[in-house]
C-alpha cells in the first residue's frame, strides 16, 4: 500500500511539474493533460518546464501558462523556447484577449522563442517562428517538438518516432479532429463522426503496413497550399482504398473520402504524432468510446457501461484463451475489447514474449492472437452505426473485427436474417441449417453484456415471446414455486428476456456477466424471474453498483450479476444443494452524478496524494542531474473506484470455492 504523502483542500489539484497546490478548473484539466503529454509522450524533464511564468510584456507583467527552456540553459524570459497557453474550452482561438494573438505577443515578448502552442482541449494552434530577410514569419506545424527539436519528426514522423498517447490527450486530439470537421466540411455530428472513422482506419492500417515507411502524414508545407493538401488527400486516399479491400464487411467497395483536401489535410497533421496500436487499451477506450456516445447514442436504452464496470466483470468471468466470448448487446464493444486484451495478456505469458522478444516471436503472437479474434469473439447489436463502431474499437485492439455482426438477437432464429445466418453460422463452424430454434444456439463459454432495458422498449411480437419460458405467465404452485403456463405475456422488458436469451446462447456451465436494473433483484412482481434463474443457473455473485453509475445520463440503480449456466441434470434435481454466492457492493464508481472524476479522501474529506507506484507507472529521465539516472513520476491524486478492489476479493474467494473455471 503506498504511504498517503499530504492531503488536498476541496477544489483543488496538485500541479503535475511543479506539485503546487492550485484551483481545479476546467483550464487546469486542460494544462494538467498538456503538461502530462510534455513529459510522458514528448520527453520534456520537468525542470525545462515553468508553470504560470512572469514574462515582461512592454511596461506589464503577465503569465504565461507553461514555458519550455532547453536543457541547461538559465531560465530567464531570453531564452524562453516554448510558450504555452491553455483555455477552457468555452475560449475560441480567436477571443480578442485569450486566443491566439495573446500566444503571438507573448511569444513576440521572448526573442529567443520559436515554437508556441495554443488549446483549450477542443481546438489547437501551433505556431513556429522563423527570422527571415523580410522579417518574421510564422508557419503552423503539426505539433511542437519533441526534447530533441527534431523538426522532421514534426512533419513525416517515423515508425520509432510515433508516441503513446498519456492522460485525456488522445480524447482531446478525437475531438478536435471531430470538431474541424464539423465546422469546416458542414457535416452533422454523426456523419462527422463516420469521416473521422475512415481516417483512423487510414492510421491504424498505415501503422500495420510493416516494414514499409509511414505515409500516413501531413507535413507544414503541404497544409499552406491548394497542391499540398491534394498530395495529402491522394496519399491518404490510397491508404483508404487498401483499407477497403481488406476491411470490406465495414467500407462499401464505393465508399470515398468525403473530407475537403484542407480539412483532411489538418486532420492528419494532428493524428500522426500517436501511435494507436501501441496506445494503452484504457487510454484509447476511454477516447473512443465517449466519442462514440457523443454522436451515435440512440434512444433504445443504450448507456454505455463505464469501463471500469466492465473490466471489474471480465476481470471476475476470468476468461481462458481458448473461450469463445460473446457480448449479444454490445454498444461500442467496449466488454469484447477488455476480454480480448485480457486473453492477450495470458497469450503473452503462454508464449513467454515480451516488449524485448524477437521480431519473428512478435510476428508469431500476433498471428495467434488474430487467429483468436478471428475464432472465439463474437459481438451483436440492433443498431448499424454501433456495428460499426465496434467493428473500429477491435481492429484499433488488436484487429478482432470479423464477428461482429448486426441483428436483433431476440428475435427467433427463424426471423433472422438470412445472411446474418449464415455468416453466424460460419464463424461458428456449423451449419446454417442447424441452428432452427432456441435450442441450437448453446455454442458460447463467456457472455458478458449490458442489454437495452426500460418501460420505453417493450418486446410484444409472439414470435419472439414465444421463444422464452420467461416470456409467458407465470403463477405460484401448490408447494409455494412458480411454474410458466402456456398463455404468452402480452409485452415483456427486452432485459427479462435477454437474461434467458444469454443462458441459451452458453454451453453448460458457461457463465455470463450482466448488467441488470435492481428491480429485478427486488421487484415482488418480477420473482418468477428470480425463481427462473435460481433454478437454471447458479448465482455465482451478486455485486451492487453506486447509484450515480450510469449517471449524468440515468439513475437507474443496477447490479452485475455472474450467473453461471446449469447441466440439464442441475436442473432437474429434485433438490437444490446449498451454496455460497459473492455478493458486494460498490460504495464509489470513480464519478459522480454529473460525471465529474471523484478522489479518495482521507476521514476529514480531504482529497489524498499518492507517490506513484513505480512497477506500474513509467519512470522519467532526470537529465539535469546526469545521463539515466531515473525517478517515478509526482505524488497525484487516486480515482474514488472500488470496481478493482471488488474483482480482487472476488478471485481470491473464487479460489476458495472451486468454481472450476
Amino acid at each position: 500500500m503506498a504511504q498517503i504523502l499530504t492531503t488536498l483542500p476541496d477544489g483543488k489539484i496538485c500541479d503535475f511539474i511543479d506539485q503546487k497546490i492550485r484551483k481545479d478548473t476546467p483550464e487546469e484539466y486542460v494544462r494538467q493533460n498538456i503538461e502530462r503529454r510534455l513529459v510522458l509522450e514528448l520527453g520534456y524533464a520537468p525542470e525545462q518546464i515553468e508553470v504560470e511564468y512572469s514574462l515582461k510584456l512592454g511596461g506589464k507583467t503577465v503569465r504565461a501558462d507553461l514555458v519550455i527552456f532547453k536543457e541547461g540553459q538559465p531560465h530567464n524570459q531570453e531564452n524562453v523556447w516554448i510558450v504555452i497557453e491553455c483555455k477552457k474550452d468555452s475560449i475560441p482561438p480567436t477571443a480578442r484577449k485569450d486566443g491566439v494573438e495573446q500566444l503571438r505577443s507573448y511569444m513576440a515578448a521572448c526573442d529567443n522563442s520559436e515554437w508556441g502552442m495554443w488549446t483549450n482541449g477542443k481546438k489547437k494552434t501551433v505556431l513556429r517562428r522563423i527570422r527571415t530577410k523580410e522579417g518574421i514569419e510564422y508557419e503552423e506545424p503539426n505539433d511542437i517538438p519533441t526534447k530533441d527539436g527534431s523538426i522532421d519528426e514534426v512533419d513525416r514522423p517515423s515508425r520509432e518516432s510515433l508516441k503513446n498517447a498519456v492522460g485525456d490527450n488522445l480524447l482531446f486530439s478525437f475531438k478536435i479532429c471531430h470538431d474541424h470537421i464539423y465546422v469546416t466540411d458542414g457535416l452533422q455530428k454523426q456523419p462527422a463522426f463516420f469521416e473521422l472513422l475512415k481516417v483512423i482506419f487510414c492510421k491504424i492500417h498505415d501503422e500495420r503496413n510493416f516494414p514499409n515507411p509511414l505515409e500516413f502524414y501531413a507535413t507544414a508545407q503541404e497544409k499552406k497550399s491548394n497542391d499540398g493538401r491534394l498530395t495529402v488527400f491522394n496519399r491518404v486516399s490510397k491508404i483508404f482504398n487498401q483499407v477497403k479491400k481488406q476491411y470490406s464487411a465495414i467500407f462499401d467497395e464505393n465508399d470515398e473520402i468525403k473530407l475537403q483536401p484542407r480539412s483532411l489535410a489538418y486532420i492528419v497533421g494532428e493524428l500522426q504524432r500517436y501511435s494507436l496500436l501501441s496506445t494503452n487499451i484504457d487510454v484509447k477506450g476511454k477516447a473512443y468510446e465517449e466519442l462514440v456516445g457523443a454522436n451515435l447514442r440512440g434512444d433504445r436504452g443504450e448507456f454505455f457501461t463505464p469501463r471500469n464496470v466492465q473490466k471489474m466483470t471480465i476481470r471476475m468471468l476470468d476468461p481462458k484463451i481458448t473461450d469463445r466470448i460473446l457480448d449479444q448487446s454490445c454498444g461500442t464493444g467496449g466488454f469484447l475489447v477488455i476480454a480480448m486484451n485480457e486473453v492477450i495478456e495470458k497469450l503473452k505469458k503462454e508464449a513467454g514474449v515480451t516488449d524485448n522478444s524477437e521480431p519473428w516471436m512478435q510476428n508469431a503472437l500476433n498471428t495467434r492472437i488474430q487467429e483468436t479474434a478471428k475464432n472465439n469473439f463474437f459481438g451483436i447489436d440492433i443498431n448499424p452505426d454501433l456495428v460499426k463502431a465496434t467493428k473500429m474499437n477491435m481492429v484499433m485492439n488488436n484487429d478482432g473485427s470479423g464477428n461482429i455482426f448486426r441483428q436483433d438477437s431476440l428475435l427467433h432464429p427463424f426471423q433472422w436474417q438470412s445472411s446474418f445466418r449464415e455468416e453466424f453460422a460460419k464463424a461458428l463452424g456449423v451449419k446454417p441449417e442447424s441452428i432452427r430454434n432456441e435450442k441450437d444456439l448453446a455454442h458460447f463459454d463467456v457472455i458478458a453484456t449490458n442489454p437495452p432495458f426500460g418501460s420505453k422498449l417493450p418486446i410484444k411480437d409472439q414470435e419472439t415471446l414465444g421463444q422464452y419460458q420467461l416470456g409467458h405467465v407465470w403463477q405460484p404452485t401448490e408447494t409455494g414455486e412458480w411454474e410458466p403456463t402456456d398463455r404468452l405475456q402480452t409485452s415483456a422488458p427486452p432485459e427479462i428476456l435477454f437474461i434467458e436469451r444469454c443462458w441459451q446462447l452458453l454451453k453448460p456451465g458457461g457463465r455470463m456477466g450482466i448488467v441488470l436494473p435492481d428491480a429485478i433483484l427486488g421487484a415482488p412482481g418480477l420473482l418468477y424471474v428470480r425463481h427462473w434463474m435460481i433454478r437454471h443457473c447458479r448465482i455465482v455473485a451478486s455485486i451492487d453498483l453506486h447509484p450515480d453509475t450510469f449517471q449524468p445520463r440515468n439513475g437507474t440503480q443496477t447490479s452485475v450479476l455472474i450467473l453461471q449456466k446449469k447441466t440439464e441434470a442441475e436442473i432437474n434435481r429434485s433438490t437444490m444443494a446449498d451454496y455460497e454466492i459473492f455478493m458486494a457492493e460498490v460504495k464509489a464508481i470513480g464519478h459522480d452524478k454529473r460525471g465529474k472524476t471523484t478522489y479518495r479522501r482521507n476521514e476529514d474529506g480531504e482529497e489524498i496524494l499518492v507517490p506513484t507506484d513505480p512497477e506500474t507507472v513509467p519512470l522519467i529521465e532526470r537529465t539535469a542531474t546526469g545521463e539515466g539516472v531515473k525517478r517515478p513520476l509526482p505524488q497525484q491524486k487516486v480515482e474514488d473506484d472500488d470496481t478493482g478492489l471488488v474483482a480482487d476479493e472476488f478471485l481470491v474467494w473464487k479460489k476458495e470455492v472451486v468454481l472450476g473455471w
